[in-house]
C-alpha cells in the first residue's frame, strides 16, 4: 500500500483559528489469517483519514480481539493472555504508521499484561511516534467474569499538538465524574473507543456520551466495531455499532448535536472538524455555563495532584 505524506501543521490551544479534524473508524469484525492481516486492515483506514487530512483517527475499544481468530486457546482467559503477547508488535505498526501517515491515532484498545495482570489499554500515537497510554477505569461485569480483567486507577489527559484530549474506554463513559476531571484538567476532546453486542448497549453508551459532551463543554469522539466473530465464545460475538461526533447543545454547534454519525452495523468512517475556538467561546459565552455554574459550595470534585 502506498503511504502519503502529509504536511504537518503545529496546532497550539491557545492561538489555533481553525478546525480539529476527527476520523473515526466502525470497524468491522472478520476472519484473518495472520497479524499481517489485521494491520493492512487498519492501514487502509488510516490511510483513508490521512486522505482527508485527519488529525486524529479513532478505532473502536477490542478490536486486537480479531486475533482470536488466528490464536488457538482452551478458553476466554487464555485467549486474552495470548493477545497479549501481540503487544509489541501492536505498538510497533501504530507508531510507525503515525509516523508515516503524519497523523494521531488512537487504535481502540488492547489486552495488555503488566505486573502478572491483564489490562484493557487505549494508546495514543502522536505524529512523531511517540505515545500515551490509558487504562480502561470501570471494568463491566463479563470483562471480569470471562476475561480477568483489571481496572486501572489513574485518569489521564494527553497532550497533543492538537491539545489537551482524555480517552475513556466504552463504559468509562457512563460514569459522569470521569469527564467532569477530564475538563477540569484542561481536556477539550474525549475519545470513547467502544464495543457493544446490543442495541440496549450502544445506547446507553451514545447517550452518556452525548451528556458528558453537553455537562463539560466538549467534543466526544466514539467509536464502535460491527460484524461478528464466529466460534469465538464469550467474546462478544455480536456486535451493535453506530459511530459518531458529538458536540455541546447550543447556537455555535450543529442543531441536534451531532457533529457527524454513521449508518448502524456497516463498516465505515466519519469525518467531522471541532473547533477548539468555538467551544472557548461557548464556555465564556454560551446560553448556559455548565462548567461555570456548577455549584462547588455544595459538592467539590476533588484531584489528588502529584507531587512535583
Amino acid at each position: 500500500m502506498k503511504t502519503k505524506q502529509h504536511i504537518k501543521i503545529k496546532k497550539s490551544l491557545k492561538t489555533t483559528s481553525f478546525p480539529v479534524r476527527i476520523c473515526v473508524v466502525q470497524y468491522r469484525m472478520r476472519r484473518i489469517t495472520s497479524f499481517e492481516n489485521f494491520a493492512e486492515q487498519c492501514q487502509f483506514f488510516i490511510d483513508v483519514a490521512a486522505d482527508y487530512k485527519s488529525d486524529f483517527v479513532l478505532f473502536p475499544e477490542l478490536m486486537t480481539t480479531q486475533l482470536l481468530v488466528i490464536i488457538k486457546a482452551k478458553d476466554t482467559v487464555e485467549g486474552v493472555k495470548k493477545i497479549s503477547t501481540f503487544t509489541p508488535k501492536y505498538v510497533a505498526l501504530f507508531k510507525r504508521l503515525a509516523k508515516e501517515y503524519n497523523i494521531n491515532i488512537i487504535p481502540g484498545s488492547h489486552f495488555v499484561k503488566e505486573n502478572n495482570k491483564i489490562y484493557n489499554v487505549s494508546y495514543l500515537f502522536r505524529r512523531d511516534g511517540s505515545y500515551d497510554t490509558q487504562k480502561k477505569i470501570h471494568i463491566t461485569p463479563s470483562e471480569k467474569e470471562w476475561w480477568g480483567v483489571s481496572a486501572g486507577n489513574n485518569i489521564k489527559v494527553i497532550e497533543t499538538d492538537c491539545g489537551k484530549v482524555s480517552i475513556q474506554i466504552c463504559y468509562d463513559i457512563e460514569f459522569p465524574e470521569m469527564g467532569r476531571i477530564a475538563a477540569s484538567k484542561g481536556a477539550k476532546i474525549i475519545f470513547n473507543p467502544y464495543s457493544t453486542d446490543d442495541r440496549h448497549g450502544y445506547v446507553r453508551v451514545i447517550n452518556c456520551a452525548k451528556a458528558r459532551a453537553i455537562e463539560n463543554q466538549v467534543y466526544v469522539a466514539c467509536a464502535g466495531i460491527v460484524g461478528n466473530l464466529v466460534h469465538i465464545k464469550n467474546m462478544d460475538d455480536i456486535r451493535y455499532g453506530k459511530s459518531g461526533i458529538y458536540t455541546p447543545s447550543d447556537f455555535s454547534f450543529p442543531r441536534d448535536g451531532v457533529a457527524g454519525e454513521c449508518e448502524p452495523n456497516i463498516e465505515t468512517v466519519v469525518v467531522a472538524d471541532v473547533d477548539l475556538e468555538v467551544l472557548d467561546r461557548n464556555r465564556k459565552n454560551g446560553t448556559v455555563l455548565q462548567l461555570r455554574d456548577m455549584r462547588n459550595d455544595l459538592y467539590e470534585l476533588k484531584i489528588k495532584k502529584k507531587k512535583r
